[in-house]
């Protein structure tokens, strides 16, 4: 099936009379018509089907498909593939089947109200998302737009950046941007007491203070940006080891063995739209990973209660996997089997017995073996000396040929 049924429009503030005639035609010919309680309330009563957004929203999906080949039409608002309807529509619906007609997005407007160029803007949704992925976008000096997920979520960003030290930063929250009850209030984060309409968007620019607490997303990061139990991939092969896995926008990592999570979450950082599944048997570590998720802005990480090999059976092929503990020659064969050409592998050994697996692995399939050494000033009584970590054997493979 190649005709368009299904039509997805994007609506602003200032209502039906500022679309275009397609898109008015769109609607004037739909058989169901979905939309929000204040979409549906803009249109002329007639004996058409209308439903407004379910809960949960894969119930509005099985809803359109029922109504597959005949006239759809979904009303949204501003621009449906901006963190909107549409993004979650095509997943299911080809591209040839629909036509979408978007309005302004918030952030185009807001970006204008501010004077502010969009492509210097993060871009950020609070709707229906844990608000500790402010923590991948704050940092010194950015400006930050960001959907609120209602009233409440100016003053709830204004008190997270107080409590990480950007208690400085100028917000502006904008609502109802195009309509008649459009607002503005302005303020610094240290002090935000203003009263907010449901529907808003937040600019925020943040300014750092002496004490602020913000991350970059290059990595290696400190050790004690993590909570941890000492058994972690330290920061410099922890840097070394994602130089090599390179992440990318929409990449999926196997972390096996994931401790605290420390590979994992930095791989999440790196890349827009990154996945991660995190394998690890104890109970204790991953708790410790999800904390560390959530502090570090990458909320969803995926963590599984399962050891490998056994563990990978049934898992989304990865991109890349990084294995860092319990390192069996089972383990690094089926995790090779599992990746697809150009698949990365990682594997990091600190005892003679693991690093001996490594060894017949480089023998037999090649890649690039080295051994990274740490040492590090310590105060030696009322001096400084050298204290070296342990080794660490690093073997890094890229998978190029259906056998291997």
């Amino acid at each position: 099936m190649s005709e368009c049924w299904l039509s997805i429009i994007g609506i602003g503030e200032d209502g039906l009379e500022a679309l275009s005639p397609a898109a008015r035609a769109l609607i004037a010919e739909a058989e169901l018509i979905i939309g929000g309680e204040r979409h549906l309330a803009l249109l002329p009563g007639d004996d058409r089907e209308r439903l407004a957004w379910p809960s949960p929203l894969s119930l509005l999906v099985d809803r359109i498909l029922d109504f597959r080949g005949r006239r759809v039409t979904v009303l949204a608002t501003g621009d449906p593939m901006s963190f909107g309807i549409g993004s979650t529509l095509v997943k299911h619906v080809p591209a040839e089947e629909m036509i979408i007609l978007p309005s302004q997005s918030a952030f185009s407007l807001a970006a204008n109200r501010l004077a502010w160029p969009l492509d210097g803007c993060g871009q950020i949704t609070l709707h229906g998302r844990p608000l500790d992925t402010l923590a991948l976008h704050v940092h010194p000096r950015a400006r930050l737009l960001i959907l609120s997920h209602d009233a409440g979520t100016p003053a709830a960003v204004a008190e997270w950046l107080r409590e990480r030290g950007f208690g400085d930063s100028r917000m502006t929250a904008l609502s109802h941007m195009g309509g008649e009850t459009e607002a503005r209030h302005t303020g610094v984060a240290a002090g935000w007491s203003h009263d907010v309409a449901d529907f808003n968007t937040l600019g925020v620019e943040c300014l750092a203070g002496p004490d602020a607490v913000w991350h970059p997303r290059t990595a290696g990061l400190p050790d004690d940006a993590f909570e941890h139990d000492g058994k972690m991939t330290k920061r410099e092969a922890r840097a070394l080891a994602l130089a090599k896995l390179r992440p990318h926008a929409g990449s999926l990592l196997w972390d096996i063995g994931a401790g605290c999570g420390s590979i994992a979450v930095e791989w999440l950082r790196a890349a827009p739209g990154a996945k991660a599944i995190a394998l690890e048997p104890q109970a204790q570590r991953r708790a410790m990973a999800a904390r560390n998720a959530v502090a570090l802005g990458v909320p969803q990480l995926e963590i599984l209660d399962r050891s490998a090999p056994d563990g990978l059976a049934g898992l989304p092929q990865p991109d890349a996997i990084f294995v860092g503990g319990g390192i069996a020659d089972e383990t690094l064969s089926a995790a090779i089997r599992a990746l697809p050409i150009g698949g990365r592998l990682v594997a990091h050994a600190v005892t003679l017995e693991s690093e001996a697996i490594l060894l017949a692995h480089h023998a037999r399939l090649g890649g690039e073996l080295i051994r990274l050494s740490v040492a590090r000033a310590e105060p030696v009584g009322p001096w400084h000396g050298w204290r070296p970590a342990m080794p660490v054997t690093q073997w890094a493979f890229e998978k190029t040929g259906a056998g291997r």
